[in-house]
């Protein structure tokens, strides 16, 4: 079976178990008390049952299993089979405590240790970790000693893990940015000729469309934090393990892919610090939030947002392609500048910071106010 054939046939048998696994999902979930209540933070006004990842995780392993037989043997080398396993173990122990918290909505700190402890699974128990990096100007990859990219590694797995639950706020949301991140990261897989990436993207990707046909405003089934964790996770350990194998490539790419959920996250820890608030309190300052306030309705702010997280794909996709042309550098600055300014003035326009400040977009007032007074006295005379 050639590598084309089996990630579409990989594609379809992944959608196909979501879409008959979510309503399974949704019935276990109210009847085990998995529900989600509706309060002051949230837009929803009728209880809604969670678990939904349990789905998407179900319809990834078993697709896997299914085409495991059909793989040839350049997919089954020990190498990747190491980074599949080391996403399959530590994304089996994050399912389970979405799971449990769906059901016991667990404590922060009981989340952030088996968070932890999943993030050294993949670290420790499969040898997987950040070891190389390059700076942009920097002539060549750099190796990161132990003791700097272990640390690292773990906390590039858990922030981003946490970065997909954080913004978990509206129908469809969290799993199409999830989507589009996975997407792109697929896309540069493909240009990388990494397949056994390409294949649990597109496993992965599957089991999202799947779901979205439940999840998608107004929602029958949320994804909860089985989802958005799990979810978080494959993202995080993929977005690690799709550059390993490049021979130069900036530490900006995997930042871009995820774009959308690590900025959110960003605000909201300088926002409750301005407000001085705990950094781990919940609050309505999201960019959902936010844009919901505006007036943007449910599904218009879902679209929205995913416009977003497919422009920061783009300039992903765009930095992958030139990482190895003697302009690469000079994109990624370029990238950087623009991806800084769009969401300074983002960031003022929603006010996801502060609703109050907006030294940029006033800047740039004052500045045309002038042009304008100019050309006034000009033409007067």
């Amino acid at each position: 079976m050639s590598a084309g054939m089996l990630y579409t046939i990989g594609f379809v048998i992944a959608l196909i178990i979501a879409l008959i696994m979510t309503p399974l999902v949704k019935k276990f979930a109210f009847k085990i008390g998995a529900i989600d209540k509706p309060n002051h933070r949230k837009v929803h006004t009728r209880i809604m049952p969670r678990l939904g990842g349990l789905a998407i995780y179900i319809a990834f392993v078993a697709a896997f299993l299914l085409l495991l037989p059909f793989m040839p043997g350049d997919l089954l080398r020990p190498r990747d089979m190491n980074l599949i396993r080391a996403l399959f173990t530590g994304g089996t122990l994050i399912i389970i405590l979405g799971a449990f918290d769906d059901r016991l909505e667990l404590s922060a700190k009981l989340k952030l240790v088996v968070q932890i402890a999943a993030a050294c699974v993949v670290v420790f128990g499969f040898g997987i970790k950040i070891d190389l990096v390059n700076v942009p100007f920097g002539d060549a990859m750099q190796p990161i000693a132990s003791w700097v990219s272990i640390p690292l590694t773990i906390i590039w797995i858990v922030g981003v893990t946490n970065a997909i639950n954080l913004i978990d706020g509206l129908d469809g949301l969290a799993a199409g940015v999830s989507g589009i991140a996975i997407l792109t990261i697929l896309i540069m897989a493909s240009l990388m000729g990494n397949e056994a990436i390409i294949l649990l993207c597109v496993l992965l990707l599957g089991g999202i469309v799947g779901f979205m046909f439940f999840n998608f405003h107004p929602a029958k089934i949320f994804m909860g934090d089985s989802g958005s964790l799990f979810l978080g996770f494959s993202l995080a350990t993929l977005s690690m393990l799709g550059f390993k194998q490049v021979t130069i490539v900036s530490f900006v790419t995997p930042l871009l892919v995820i774009g959308v959920p690590l900025s959110d996250t960003f605000f909201a820890i300088v926002r409750r610090k301005l407000n001085n608030r705990p950094i781990f309190e919940p609050d309505r300052g999201h960019l959902h939030h936010r844009l919901r306030d505006l007036g943007f309705s449910h599904r218009r702010t879902v679209l929205i947002i995913w416009g977003v997280a497919a422009i920061f794909g783009g300039f992903a996709i765009i930095q992958s392609a030139v990482v190895q042309s003697s302009a690469a550098n000079w994109v990624t600055f370029g990238v950087i500048c623009l991806i800084l300014f769009g969401l300074q003035i983002g960031a003022e326009i929603t006010g996801i910071v502060d609703k109050t400040r907006r030294p940029v977009i006033n800047l740039f007032s004052r500045m045309l106010r002038i042009k304008v007074d100019a050309e006034s006295r000009t033409h007067s005379k």
